[in-house]
């Protein structure tokens, strides 16, 4: 039994605890011989941000597609709400997968349909709700982001700037009520004061939803701004892991250079509240 009252799962390990809502251990991905994720063990804590950061080939991208359960580990196990997704059935995991809301690196809008039905998407497709119920949804949403709905739903996504799509790909993936926003690369290609926007909107949405958020980045300055955990990953594996801090002044010589090598001033950077 865990020390939480909950079951040990079938391996006789412990059952995540109930503030541990993405959870995998010793999850490993291969394609053919190549080892793409060795051994990785991480854990995304209800309504805090988990920033995953690392350089190019480290990983993040597979790492992101198995979270979403996009793809399947080769072994290892991955806990989503206390169910472990790692060998479910096709059907159980479109069950799953709606637990996630996907803001993608450039919003990944559809050019060919304006705001309205883009952000109107998720729910014209899982859901049988009428016309006038999803357009006042999406009205809504647009609000709460901060984009006047009269100006901004008749719009196609070629009208917007890089600041207005993220917020418009926000309110997409909000529309389901998932309670997992995963933003893959959201700072990257914007310009210092738009990121910090982009920042400011993470923050924003886990406070006012109470979502758990977990960014795969490469942008130093939003990991120490925003992360209440930082990952490192590095060739497939976990070099360190903690607050964003500790990674700069922890045990690992790669982590710190790392940050080093970044030349962010890290010490100048406001961080969200922990």
């Amino acid at each position: 039994m865990y020390k939480f009252g909950q079951m040990t799962d079938p391996n006789g390990a412990p059952a995540p605890a109930s503030d541990e809502l993405v959870v995998l251990r010793g999850v490993r991905k291969s394609f053919g011989e190549q080892e793409v994720l060795r051994g990785i063990d991480l854990v995304a804590r209800r309504r805090e941000t988990t920033v995953v950061i690392g350089g190019s080939g480290a990983g993040k991208t597979t790492l992101l597609r198995l979270i979403v359960a996009l793809d399947q580990p080769t072994s290892g196990q991955i806990f989503v709400d206390g169910e472990d997704i790692a060998h479910m059935s096709e059907g159980a995991l479109n069950r799953v997968r709606r637990k996630f809301g996907m803001v993608y690196q450039y919003a990944a809008l559809l050019d060919s349909i304006n705001v309205m039905d883009n952000v109107a998407f998720p729910l014209v497709e899982h859901t049988k709700l009428p016309r006038k119920e999803i357009e006042a949804r999406v009205t809504d949403k647009l609000a709460i982001l901060g984009l006047d709905p009269k100006t901004v739903a008749k719009k196609f996504p070629a009208e917007l700037s890089g600041g207005m799509r993220k917020r418009v790909g926000v309110a997409r993936a909000l529309m389901l009520e998932p309670p997992i926003l995963v933003y893959d690369e959201p700072t990257s290609g914007l310009d210092p004061p738009t990121s910090r926007m982009v920042d400011d909107l993470i923050e924003e949405m886990r406070e006012r939803f109470g979502v758990t958020s977990i960014v795969i980045s490469h942008d130093i300055a939003s990991c120490f701004r925003i992360a209440h955990q930082a990952v490192l990953l590095i060739k497939g594996q976990v070099e360190a892991c903690g607050t964003p801090d500790s990674l700069l002044h922890g045990k690992s010589n790669i982590a710190r250079d790392f940050v080093r090598n970044s030349g962010v001033d890290v010490a100048g950077i406001e961080r969200v509240r922990r």
